[in-house]
């Protein structure tokens, strides 16, 4: 395989909250406005679990107790990424085990990290699908279907 040619393991995270928004990311290092979900790559011998939890820990700074794992998608799914979006450490996409938490805490407890995000929201399900960028839209679709959002 030669370098690029691998699709990176992932895990993420659509945290909703009671009235069925959806926690929404701003890109802090694109030109363009780009929403996301957190999400990040899983560490050699991490449990999925633990990878989520620390991956929302690291981008949002919520703790266990701010949140419940409330379900995980069926299957593993995957993204390409526009060849300018290619790199040596995510290689030409992710592969992804999905988590759907519901917050618990107050919001004052949701801090975006400063570097890889730059500004938080809460969006309906289906404004998040249609805010994405292009490449992640129907994995959030699929999302929203499968986990029972609207």
């Amino acid at each position: 395989m030669t370098e690029g040619e691998f699709f990176r393991a992932n895990v993420g995270a659509i945290i909703t909250r009671a009235d069925g928004a959806v926690l929404t990311l701003r890109r802090a290092d694109v030109d363009e406005e780009s929403w996301q979900l957190p999400q990040g790559g899983i560490r050699s011998g991490e449990q999925l679990e633990d990878a989520v939890r620390r991956e929302i820990e690291e981008e949002v700074g919520l703790a266990p107790n701010d949140y419940t794992i409330v379900g995980r998608a069926a299957e593993w799914l995957t993204y390409e990424l526009p060849p300018e979006y290619r790199s040596p450490k995510i290689g030409r996409g992710q592969v992804q085990m999905w988590f759907h938490c519901r917050f618990a805490g107050p919001e004052s407890r949701i801090v975006v990290d400063g570097v890889e995000f730059d500004a938080m929201t809460w969006l309906q399900p289906r404004q998040l699908a249609d805010q994405a960028v292009s490449f992640r839209r129907s994995i959030y679709r699929r999302l929203i279907d499968e986990f029972g959002l609207e």
